[in-house]
């Protein structure tokens, strides 16, 4: 009886076995079914709930992952191509076809780019739009058709130009060139060919400036009731531009309209320009809505001789609350999530112009005087700062 009762166990036993080893087996080829999710890659349910990593808003906001592509859509936020991907152009309209420039190899040691002209192109018919944000040079030529470049090449030095498409419009064809970087132009006109020779900014001009209006598209920033911070940081941009259009600073916007530049964007623009100066416009949150004031906010790791940021951003304080007549709340240092600044490579100050959080200071931000008196100030303080630098 014992001799059988040990039998069976050992059955039993061997049973449980065959059973483990088969369930093991099952869930190891289970887990094989399923691809691993790449690195980086969110799901949509995660893009929902986190924040915008490439806004560079340093993760005030969030968007869900619709948002996202509509952004991307509107040509708001573009990912930067791998040095051997296709160069892609945002076109107008749901589908057009994209008609490529051709570029001939010959005369490649010439130092200008040379743009053939329909026969009859004169100088007035030509205009030229720099979009230094998106690194797009356009060239709209009035009257002109578009099946004249199915024919005639672009030649000459194409070292500053990834790729050329034209199209097609009623008034006459448009020219887009994808450039490298960020440059500025010189043209001439002769023999019915346009000669672009592309220069850094710093060949150009003397003095340069970067201005960066906080948030735009489908992140407001701060926003209640009839606020919007980045409608306030946009008016008090447009109101500066009046301002310095009346010397000779050369001022490079990340925005002047509802669009949201992605953060890299926004540092490429003052690194590659190499500007003098680089001014981030916000507005100042708190949990405590009895704060009101004004503050600038520097990066103290980023050390630069003689003027720099630190220096910068006492002369934006003290400009901008000498204007308004308001509250200095004395200078801050750079948190490590405002990567922006931490990325700049020139005197980079943060200017929080007022505290939306506070109630009555909330009343003045949105009044059109009060906006004007903030950009005076900012005004004032890049006079100063070029004073103080050329000294």
């Amino acid at each position: 009886m014992e001799h059988k009762l040990m039998k069976r166990a050992a059955l039993w036993s061997l049973c449980f076995s065959v059973a483990a080893v088969g369930i093991t087996l099952y869930l190891s080829l289970q887990k094989t079914d399923v691809p691993a999710q790449a690195p980086g890659v969110q799901t949509d349910a995660e893009m929902n709930g986190s924040a915008d990593a490439g806004s560079g808003e340093n993760g005030k906001g969030t968007v869900s992952a619709n948002e996202l592509a509509e952004e991307a859509a509107r040509g708001q936020t573009v990912p930067e191509p791998e040095e051997d991907e296709e160069v892609l152009f945002l076109l107008d309209g749901e589908e057009q076809e994209l008609k490529k420039l051709t570029f001939s190899q010959e005369e490649t040691d010439t130092s200008y780019l040379r743009v053939p002209l329909p026969d009859g192109c004169r100088a007035e018919d030509i205009s030229i739009e720099n979009y230094y944000m998106d690194q797009e040079l356009w060239i709209l030529l009035d009257g002109a058709e578009g099946g004249f470049y199915e024919e005639n090449a672009i030649s000459g030095n194409r070292e500053m130009v990834r790729q050329g498409i034209y199209e097609e419009e009623e008034a006459g064809t448009k020219l887009r060139f994808k450039l490298t970087g960020i440059f500025e132009y010189h043209t001439i006109l002769e023999n019915n060919e346009l000669y672009i020779s592309f220069l850094s900014p710093g060949e150009v001009y003397d003095r340069i400036v970067v201005i960066d209006p906080a948030w735009g598209g489908l992140q407001s920033g701060y926003a209640e009731d009839d606020l919007k911070e980045k409608e306030i940081n946009l008016a008090i941009a447009e109101k500066l531009k009046e301002r310095l259009d009346q010397t000779d600073i050369r001022v490079y916007y990340t925005r002047m309209d509802d669009i949201n530049p992605g953060k890299e964007s926004r540092i490429r623009l003052a690194n590659e320009t190499r500007a003098d100066l680089y001014i981030r416009i916000e507005l100042g949150t708190d949990e405590d809505s009895s704060v009101y004031g004004t503050t600038a906010v520097y990066n103290k790791d980023f050390f630069i001789p003689g003027f720099g940021s630190m220096e910068l951003a006492e002369l934006l304080e003290t400009e901008i609350v000498d204007s308004v007549k308001g509250k200095a709340l004395g200078l801050t240092e750079a948190e490590e999530s405002e990567d922006i600044l931490r990325n700049i490579t020139v005197p980079a100050v943060i200017a929080r112009v007022g505290y939306a959080t506070n109630k009555q200071e909330a009343t003045l931000l949105v009044r059109e005087e009060y906006q004007e008196k903030i950009a005076d100030g900012i005004y004032n303080a890049i006079l100063k700062a070029f004073e103080q630098k050329d000294s």
